[in-house]
Order: structure tokens, then sequence, then C-alpha cells
């Protein structure tokens, strides 16, 4: 017996056509869609905003939870295996139904078919009605009888049909024949041509339809060719419903299933308790260290038994205590010594002040003197003010390293600090052979400030640049621009080597020890100018090159509590060795002239410069605001870190980037 087959595995050719179909289908409606919202389109745009804006506080619990991601995870690779898992004992269990299900089926058509074949042979022989040829009474009806028998042993546990290889009417003897209503269509065509064309069993998968309202079912069809009574060919097939055997695996599927999500979410459980372990108490560890961060040194974590996580709670407790032991000797230290520094000061102004009265009574005696004793009487005047001039900064610095440095801020004109500035300093000037010249006075430059701090932080920056300028013309700049003022002092002597920028103002530093201070500064000028400036919410930055001069920049926000986001002066000038070669480069390329670091403003032609002055670039022209322009120096109070540049500030970006560069 030769067994064939013609058709896959259940289902049925029109179940797997339906499938098949499906996802054709769905692909075009999608392809369709993706091709109206193409990359730029409107529709896709619309689409992302619309899922990405739900998604964005999954995203950050995702990124910022690491339990989340594990039990997740585990979750993820718990339902893979388990669907693997799944797929392999489903499949097996069908194809073990499948072959249980063929070997029953093809036992069972068998002994059908020698049956049929036999009741053939004893209506047909010589103790029959057709012995001359034609069927007689017992042969007309003998295919409905046949079925009918055979098909009385199933009890509905499958169907016969029998059909003739030419069609014929269903009248006639020969006409097709089947049990249970079934429908003669479900047998396919190609079983059929198979069974004609061939002498053996065939079989194949179908889908079983009923001539009356019942749902079509999955069942397996096996057929053969066989000879009637009048010996002409006929086919006999055997339809057997596959109904149990899909209960048999859709109760095994849903008993899968409900393991496999039993199995899924207990795992998950698991996970989530044994990552909780390790995860609380590095959560524990992180607030604690938020805390201990903030300023509350006497946090400790919880510790309890004795494995790694109990280890690294006691190393974390042991490194707190030791760090607020060595915080709490450290502000101990710092407040003696800013406590010595106040009591000291204070101390010293009453012997101070009797020593005054005596240096002034024997000052205004020197007349009387021989020369030495006169000179020494000048030289104890003059170490007297410098004197009192060291307890006044010192009792400043004290103020601001205990933190009660109070800020007056009221609407002022820079205009007429720069000016008594001026005025105080022309003494000294005049002795230099300097000259002090304003650029950028023609408006008014108001911001709210004290007032008294800024006239001291001014002052000290035009004596010191008087002092270092070597004779050369001191130049005061001021400008004003957005939410910010600026006055910068540029000078053209000795300059700043590579890296002083950043420690000029650190407390009696000194750019060249050996030099005498003949105006008798104290050292802490400039440390007290940068505490002024930050008590301001404002910005103290020097630059300079070796033999270029220097330039010191104080920048203030226009109105109090106003953050900073840049300057209206550049910190490097113009004027600059390493602007000029920047300048000259750009010519020699495209023989345009280079665009002046701050435009020329009235007045500015009695300024004498190093080299000649170029005309300025209108701001349309460029595109960026000229009064901010790139600079370069040491930055010494930094700015809020993610804050943006208004319009027409720009440049001062670059500025403050080249300033923190060099600054740190």
């Amino acid at each position: 017996m030769t067994v064939g087959s013609t058709a896959p595995k259940p289902g049925g050719p029109g179940v797997r056509t339906g499938r098949a179909a499906g996802p054709g289908r769905g692909h075009s409606r999608v392809g369709r869609v993706f091709q109206d919202g193409a990359p730029g389109g409107p529709v896709l745009r619309m689409a992302v905003r619309l899922v990405r804006r739900p998604l964005l506080p999954a995203v950050r619990l995702w990124r910022r939870n690491i339990q989340l991601r594990v039990v997740a995870s585990t979750l993820l690779m718990s339902l893979g295996v388990v669907l693997l898992l799944g797929l392999v004992v489903i499949g097996q269990v069908r194809n073990g139904l499948l072959d249980a299900k063929e070997q029953a089926a093809l036992s069972q058509a068998a002994g059908g078919f020698a049956a049929a074949q036999d009741k053939a042979v004893a209506i047909g022989g010589p103790d029959g009605d057709a012995t001359d040829g034609r069927p007689g009474s017992g042969a007309v009806n003998w295919r409905s009888e046949l079925v009918k028998q055979l098909a009385s042993g199933g009890q509905g546990a499958y169907h016969v049909v029998a059909l003739s290889p030419d069609s014929e009417d269903a009248g006639t003897s020969r006409g097709p024949r089947a049990s249970g209503d079934v429908d003669v269509t479900s047998i396919p065509e190609a079983l059929r041509s198979s069974v004609a064309q061939g002498t053996g069993t065939f079989q194949t998968y179908v889908k079983i339809k009923y001539s009356v309202p019942k749902e079509p079912e999955a069942g397996l069809a096996v057929g053969k060719r066989l000879n009637d009574v009048a010996g002409n060919a006929y086919e006999l097939y055997y339809l057997f419903p596959l109904t149990q055997e899909e209960e048999s695996l859709s109760l095994v599927k849903g008993t899968l299933a409900t393991a496999g999500l039993f199995v899924v979410v207990l795992l998950g459980a698991i996970a989530w308790l044994v990552v909780r372990q390790v995860v609380t108490p590095v959560r524990m560890a992180a607030g604690i260290a938020e805390r201990l961060s903030a300023g509350r040194l006497q946090e400790r974590m919880k510790v309890t038994g004795e494995d790694d996580i109990a280890r690294l709670g006691e190393a974390f407790n042991k490194m707190a205590q030791n760090l607020q032991h060595k915080i709490q000797q450290l502000e101990d230290l710092s407040r003696m010594q800013r406590r010595f520094v106040s009591d000291v000061s204070h101390e010293l102004r009453t012997p101070l002040t009797t020593v005054r009265m005596a240096a002034d009574v024997i000052h205004e005696a020197r007349s009387d003197f021989d020369p030495v004793t006169a000179r020494s009487a000048e030289l104890l005047g003059d170490q007297l003010d410098r004197f009192e001039s060291l307890l006044s900064d010192l009792l400043e610095i004290s103020r601001f390293d205990a933190g009660a440095a109070a800020l007056e801020a009221e609407p002022i004109d820079l205009r007429e600090v720069v000016r008594r500035v001026i005025g105080g300093a022309e003494p000294l000037a005049e002795r230099k052979g300097s000259r002090i010249r304003v650029v950028g006075d023609e408006q008014p430059v108001v911001a709210e400030a004290d007032a008294r701090r800024i006239e001291r932080v001014l002052r000290n920056l035009v004596v010191n640049a008087v002092e270092h300028g070597e004779g050369r013309d001191v130049v005061v700049r001021m400008a004003s621009a957005g939410g910010a003022v600026a006055v910068a002092v540029r000078d053209y002597g000795v300059g700043l080597k590579p890296g002083e920028a950043t420690r000029v103002f650190n407390r009696f530093w000194r750019a060249d020890p050996a030099r005498a201070r003949t105006t008798g500064g104290t050292g802490l000028g400039l440390s007290i100018a940068v505490e002024d400036a930050r008590l301001h919410g404002g910005w103290l930055q020097a630059w300079g090159e070796p033999g270029g001069g220097s330039q010191f920049r104080l920048t203030l926000p226009r109105t109090a509590d106003e953050p900073l986001r840049g300057s209206p002066i550049p910190l490097e000038p113009e004027d600059s060795r390493r602007a000029r070669e920047r300048a000259a480069a750009d010519e020699a390329n495209s023989g345009a002239q280079r665009l002046t670091t701050v435009p020329v403003q009235p007045g500015a032609d009695r300024l004498p410069m190093p080299v000649p002055a170029r005309a300025a670039v209108p701001a349309h022209a460029t595109g960026v605001d000229p009064t901010a322009l790139p600079g370069s120096g040491a930055r010494v109070v930094a700015r809020q870190a993610g804050e943006r540049l208004g319009e027409g500030e720009t440049a001062g970006r670059n500025s403050e980037r080249e300033d923190t560069t060099r600054g740190r």
C-alpha cells in the first residue's frame, strides 16, 4: 500500500491561505501610512511627537531605576524561555496526536476499503445479481448501502464519501454519496486527482464542510480508488474529524500558558526581591551621601548582618565619620583663624591710635630734626598709613570669610564713580608719567550696586594699572549691553605671564616678589575686590601677556539678583599681540580689514594705541554684537552652568569659555 500526501498538515489549505493573506493586507496599509508620513512629512512628525510625549517619563524612569531594569529584563528573558519551551512542547504534543490519529485513521480506512471491495465482489460475482453484466435489484442502491454500512461503525468518529471519477447526477446509482451530511466539496481536487490516477491509499488534511448549518472543522481525509459491482472505478474516502485532537491540544496550550504565566510572574517576584536586597542599601547610601553633601554630617547607614552589603555599610559609615571629623577640624581651624584675624585687627587699633598720635606729633616737628631723623619721621608716617590700610583690609577680609558682608545696593551711574577714582589717582599718575583716559562715558552706565564697594574695586584696579604701567597710558573703558554693565582697566606695562592671571586674585600674591610697593599696597586689594564682585553677583576677570600689558574687567548685573550671561566688553583687548597676529593673518588671506573687538565710540580718537586703530564694522554686517566678541583670560567668578546667552551676547559665551580654560 502506497501512502501519499498532497497538502500541508493541520488547518487545511483554507486556514493557511487566510493567515497568509492577513499580514499582506496589513503590510500594505502600514506602507501607505508611512508613505504619507515620509521623513520630514507632517504626519510622521506629529506621530513621533504623540508617541514620544507619553514615553518620556517611562524612559526617564527606566534610566534611573536599576531595579526596574533588572526585573523587566528578567521578565522578558523568562517570557522568552517559556515561549520557546511552550512552542517545543506544543509542537511535540501536536505531532504525537497527529501521528496517532493518522495510524488509527489508516487502519480504520484499510479495513473499510477491504470490506467495500469484498462487498462489490460478492454482489457482482456468480452468486450475485449481475452475472449477465447488468446490476440486479441489490446492485441498484449498493453505493448508498455501502456508505451507510461503512459509516455505521464510526458513530461520528468518521464519515464516508463515495464519488465517481465522472460527474454524474446525484439521483443515479453512481452519483456521489456521503454520510453525516458531509458536503462532497470537502474532498480537495488535488486528493481526488491523486486517487484517480493511483492505486494506493492517499491522505491529506482537509476542512470538513457540511450541507447543514454547522461550522466546518479540521479533519483527515483518506481515499482510495475501488471498483463497483459493474467493474467501474469509483473513489471511496474516509473523513476523520480532528475535533478531539484540537480539544486536547487546546487543553495543553491552556495548561502551558497558565503554567508559563505563573512561572514568569514567580520569576519576576523572585528577581524583584533579590534585586531589592542589593538595591535598597545602594539607594540608602546614595540618599545618605546626598545628605552628607548638604552638610548633615551626622547621617549614617543602618548596618545589619555580616555579608558584603554590611561590610559596605560599615566602610561607608567609617568614611563618613572620618570626613565629619576632618571637616569639623577644618571648620574649627578656619573659625579660629578668622577669629584670630578679627581679634588681632580690633586689638591693634588701640595701640595703633596711640602710635599714630605720637607719629603725627613727631612728623609735624620733623623740621627741627636733623635730616636722618626727619626722614625717619616721614618713613614712620608712611608705614603707619600702610599699617592702617592693612588692618582695614584684614577686617574686611574677616567679614567676607564670616559671611557678614552686607550689600547696600542702589542705582548708581558708574561714570561718577570712575571720575572720583580717576581724580584720586591723578597725583600718582603724574608722578609715574602716565595719563588716564576714559572711553565710553558719553552715555549713562547705570546699575544697582554698592557705590562704596565699587569705588574701592575700581580704585584698586586703576592704582595697580598706574603702578605697573611703566609710564604708559591707562585706559578705562565703560559699556552696557543687555542686562549687564562693565568697566575695564587697560594698561600697557609689564603684563602678566602665562598662569599668573589665575593667581593674581590670591591674597598677598605679587607677580614680582622683588618689586617694591611704592604706593603702600597690602597685597589684599584684589582679593577684596573679587569678593566685592561676587557679593554683587558679578565677575572680576584678568587678562595679560608678557610685555603687552594687562586688562582687568569688572562685570555687574544691571539690576540686583539678575544672573549674568555675558559681558559688554571682551576680556582680551583688540590691541593685544594675539589679536594683531590674527588681524595680520586675516588681512593676508582675504585682504579685508579685521573686525574690531570693541566698536569705536565718540572720543576714542583721543586714545593712544600702540597700533593704528581700525574702522569698526557695523553689528548688522557681522551678525553678532560687536561689543561682545570673544576674549581670553582668567575667569574668576564662574557663572551658572547651563545658562544660555541672550540675543546680542553670543560672542560673550565664547569669551567666558576661553576665560574658564585659562583660569582653571
